[in-house]
């Protein structure tokens, strides 16, 4: 089957699968603030680490042309965005290996990876960001793979660049960027304009703060909170307990698929140490500052290291040596059911129960273990109804009533918004 066909599919099926799991209502996190922005149709101008500019603006020019309203523009731009994310990861992998059904397996293990599944059912910034970053990717391997190499080394720069304004965490990966410059200075023309592309845009995030007066530093910060410093505060045990977390995290997200990943990896290493070195220096960037930034939310920051562990599985589902994960793959298809079991495990257990009822505000253990957000609980009706949460989520109620406030003044009802 041709691949842009197949590409075109998995599109399709996972459009479909993340538009049916999609929120009934606006979740708890960070949703309501993206929801607001659009809503207050005003584009934002200043880059910091927690405003993702690029995301925002972009969901608000969706719904000045589509008219789709806050809500919808914003689900819209982040279930397309992981259905083409899902996409790209095959067209990679494909491109890599030029085996099609491994390039397929791969693509399904990612677009039903918890951490971006679950990402794909609300409104937040890190599909988007995943787009963009797969086509980094996508780029960095045909460098390698394929003939029209400066026209890949080129689109690398600029898609890097173009991620960097949805996600300040993105700049970990110019260390890996700048390695592929380096291995590939033969090819000086096409090095040379990618350095151009890439430092034009990138610069361009300073210079737009510091022309409306913030400092030259104000990308990387925000006024919610200090959480790189908090990061080297840490005792050893916390350190510790933050790696066994993190290999918790890639076993959820990849179950059995992550022997196939150290699989590849080691193939990999053997088979092109360059584009090996690229991706280890991208890896152990980010895996390393996802580990151990001190947020309570900090499984999503692994999103850009599971994206090249997914290329890592596809490569590794080729292995001549392994033939048994080919006549195996096919278990990809059960890994809805692999959430669901575990979730309905934890939920016997003491320890599952008692979170289950500190969180049921939210939705309780199912928030935490089940990717999708189909009858969900709303911070909407959370706030009409006055309730109140076991811990601090004032910066989620801030938003939310402001937000509230502008539906009432559209002449919607409290009755009505409480089903937003």
């Amino acid at each position: 089957m041709n691949k842009f066909l197949t590409a075109g599919l998995l599109f399709i099926a996972f459009l479909l699968i993340y538009y049916a799991g999609s929120f009934s209502k606006i979740p708890f996190a960070d949703c309501v603030g993206f929801a607001l922005t659009t809503e207050l149709d005003t584009f934002e101008t200043v880059a910091s680490s927690t405003s993702h500019i690029l995301y925002s603006n972009t969901a608000i020019l969706i719904n000045k042309l589509a008219g789709l309203g806050s809500i919808e523009s914003n689900r819209c731009l982040v279930i397309f965005s992981a259905a083409f994310a899902v996409a790209f990861v095959y067209m990679t992998v494909r491109n890599l290996t030029k085996i099609n059904w491994a390039a397929i397996v791969a693509a399904i293990v990612f677009g039903f990876s918890f951490t971006f599944w679950k990402n794909a059912e609300i409104i937040e910034v890190y599909t988007y960001n995943a787009f963009w970053l797969t086509l980094f990717y996508l780029c960095v391997i045909n460098s390698f793979v394929l003939e029209k190499k400066k026209a890949y080394i080129i689109l690398a720069g600029i898609f890097l660049g173009i991620s960097i304004w949805l996600h300040i965490q993105n700049f970990l990966l110019i260390p890996a960027y700048l390695l592929l410059l380096f291995y590939f200075r033969a090819e000086k023309a096409g090095i040379i304009y990618s350095f151009i592309a890439f430092s034009v845009i990138f610069s361009l995030l300073f210079i737009v703060n510091y022309s409306q007066g913030y400092p030259l530093s104000s990308p990387f910060s925000s006024n919610q909170g200090h959480w790189v410093e908090e990061s080297f505060k840490k005792t050893f045990s916390q350190y510790l307990m933050d790696i066994v977390k993190s290999v918790v995290y890639l076993l959820y997200n990849f179950t059995v698929f992550v022997i196939v990943g150290i699989i590849g990896i080691i193939m990999l290493y053997k088979d092109n140490r360059k584009m090996f070195n690229v991706f280890l220096l991208a890896s152990v960037l980010i895996y390393g500052f996802a580990t151990f930034y001190a947020v309570t939310d900090n499984y999503i920051f692994f999103l850009p290291f599971n994206i090249i562990f997914a290329l890592a599985i596809g490569y590794g589902l080729t292995s001549g040596k392994y033939l048994f994960f080919k006549k195996l793959s096919w278990i990809c298809l059960f890994i809805p059911a692999f959430y669901y079991l575990f979730f309905s495990i934890a939920l016997y257990t003491p320890q599952g129960k008692a979170f289950d009822n500190f969180k049921s505000y939210k939705g309780g253990l199912s928030y935490y273990m089940l990717p999708w957000m189909c009858n969900n609980k709303g911070i909407l009706e959370f706030v009409i109804d006055k309730k109140t949460a076991p811990e601090p989520i004032n910066w989620m109620t801030y938003s939310a009533n402001i937000y509230i406030k502008k539906l009432k003044e559209k002449g919607y009802t409290e009755e009505e918004i409480r089903k937003f």
